[in-house]
This record gives structure tokens, sequence and C-alpha cells, in this order.
């Protein structure tokens, strides 16, 4: 069997990043962040693309080194297409085609959010990890996306749940902002909660049909809520950080199960196991220790079968746009030199 190895590249946000795969395996998986836009409170685009374009050629190089391959083994370059922001991406597709040409080797659009859900199925040199079984359900959640997907095979996905407004991490990340915390803020209430009582305070929950979300009157009602507190006393966010931010994130985690729940019973009729689905999380949130620590509860105590992905694969990676590129190799489902980027999550 001819060995495969792919080139993986993620340059959506402002994370550089470049991955070796051989097959389903990960041989190297290389990040350079972006330190600049803390002095902004979020991501600036403009910075973010020339960062990129800084970071683009060693982060590359030191991932095929790590790899311990040529450039001239490589099978195909995988890259992320969309969504993301437009500049950022331009960097990444821009030196894929160029390498894609340069070595003659197939190019492979990958989107983003499809990658995040398949870095499930990721494995490592030393082990096996258990992989959720098809059809399973995927909470997918990050600063920009919040879906519930229904994986039917690895690029059978179709969204039966999604924000109506802000995403989950965006939700955090605003809270913190309020609250006065250095961006990224979503971490750092993932810190602070964890010597918090999350049921200290109450915020308003939204009332959304089906299977969607909502929460940006979450955030409004931290907002207004914090507005009130400190005209009482000023020194009010200080002394309650740890419980402000446990009650806040106990909040948005309880709209996520909730509808993750609802989104279960839904589909029971789908699953010839006689059960629920599968249940995977993915994203940026999905290495949220709150949110992780629900879905072992939901394990323990109504039986649904959990998949976590590991800390490195949870945040943007290229590790898991170069194994969704090997899934798009197997079926021969190539790119071509007239791709463009696309900002916007793409309808399934």
């Amino acid at each position: 069997m001819k060995q495969t190895y792919i080139l993986g590249i993620e340059s959506s946000c402002d994370d550089t990043s470049a991955a070796v795969i051989l097959h389903d395996v990960i041989l190297s998986n290389v990040t350079a962040g972006q330190d600049v836009h803390k002095n902004f409170g979020g991501v600036v685009p403009e910075l973010a693309s020339r960062a990129h374009q800084q970071n683009i050629i060693p982060v590359i190089d030191t991932a095929i080194q790590k790899a311990n391959i040529r450039k001239n083994q490589l099978s195909a370059v995988a890259f992320t297409r969309g969504p993301g922001l437009l500049g950022s991406l331009l960097v990444g597709t821009s030196f894929a085609k160029a390498f894609s040409l340069g070595l003659n080797i197939p190019l492979i659009e990958v989107d983003h959010l499809q990658a995040h859900i398949l870095s499930h199925f990721i494995r490592n040199e030393s082990h096996t990890n258990p992989v959720p079984e098809f059809p399973f359900l995927c909470l997918t959640v990050s600063g920009g996306h919040t879906q519930i997907v229904l994986i039917r095979d690895y690029f059978d996905m179709e969204v039966i749940g999604q924000t109506i407004d802000d995403a989950a991490g965006e939700a955090f990340d605003k809270s913190a902002k309020i609250m006065g915390l250095p961006y990224p803020g979503g971490p750092l209430i993932d810190k602070l909660a964890r010597d918090g009582n999350p049921g200290r305070f109450t915020f308003s929950k939204p009332v959304i049909p089906g299977l969607d979300f909502s929460f940006s009157g979450l955030k409004t009602s931290f907002l207004y809520f914090l507005r009130d507190e400190l005209k009482k006393d000023p020194d009010f966010i200080e002394k309650n950080k740890h419980d402000l931010s446990a009650s806040i994130q106990a909040t948005i985690i309880e709209i996520l199960m909730a509808k993750l729940a609802l989104a279960l019973e839904k589909t029971r009729n789908l699953n010839t196991r006689n059960g629920y689905l599968d249940v995977a999380i993915a994203g940026g949130v999905s290495a949220n220790s709150g949110l992780r620590q629900a879905l072992e509860n939901a394990r323990e105590a109504r039986g649904w079968n959990i998949f976590i992905p590991p800390i490195q694969y949870s945040t943007d990676n290229a590790a898991m746009i170069a194994v969704a590129g090997y899934f798009k190799f197997l079926k021969g489902a190539f790119g071509s030199q007239s791709d463009v980027p696309y900002a916007r999550a793409k309808r399934t």
C-alpha cells in the first residue's frame, strides 16, 4: 500500500498551523499564535493576515521537519477554505495553491467546521483513540459558531440546530470583556470559575423553540446586572469575579446541554443500537473544563456515549485539516486553483 502523506494548513483566524499526517496518523502539528491582538481586546483582521504571512513558511517548514519526511514525499496539500477571516484565509489558500503547483500534487479544500468534527478521527502513532460510530451528533462550539450537527458519514453532515445570533464562545468572550478581563477572555472565565460558586448568581436564559440557540439576550442580562451592581459597589466585579465567572459559565453550559439533550431525543429513531446516538463535541469551546465535566456527568447520569477530543485538537489546528484532507483524498475529492475562500459557514 502506497504511503499517503498529507500536509494540512490552517489559517482561518489568528493561528497559523501546519501538520503532516500519514494516512490518519498524525506525525506533526505546529502552531504559531499571535499575541498582538491582546492589545486590542480582540482579533484585528489586517494584523492577523500580516502575521500569517510572516509565520506560514517557518511553520510549514517546521511541520515537515518534525514529521521526518521530505516535501517531495507529500501526496497532497489540504487547506482551510472557510469559514473564517478572508484576509487570513487568503494567506493559507495562496500558499497551498503555490505549494500544490510547485510539487505537482493535488490540492484539497477543507471546510473548517467539518474539520473540527473530523478531529475525532485523528490517530496517534502510539495508540488508537475510540471514535464515534455513524450516525452521531456533534456539538460544535467556538467563538464564531454554535451548532448541533448530525453526522451520517465523513462528509454527510446536516446542521439541525444553530445559534441565531451570538455563538457560545462569543458569549464567553463578551462576558469576560464586560468584567474587564483581558483578551482572550473565555479561558480566563473557565479558570476563575473553578474557584467560584456556579449557583451564586442567576441570569436569564433565552426561550428559543426547537434546536436553535441564542446567546445575545444572556449577554445583555449579564451587562445590565453588572451595571446595576456596580452602582451600589464599584468593586463588585473584583470582589465576586470567581462567582460571576462560575455563574455565567454554568448558564451557558446549561443552555448547550439542554439543546443537546433535546437533539438526542429527536434523533433516537436513527439509532439502530437501541439507545441514544453517540455524542461528540468539537471547536474551541470544547476545551472548556466546565463543558467537559457536564458531558462526563451526562455520561454517568444519562448513559450518553461521549467523545471529547484531546485539548490540542479542540482549538484551531492543522491536524484536523490534514485528517479531513486524507478522507477527501481517499474519495478523490480534489480542489482546484480556482477555489476561493469563503467567510461564512456553508449551508448544509
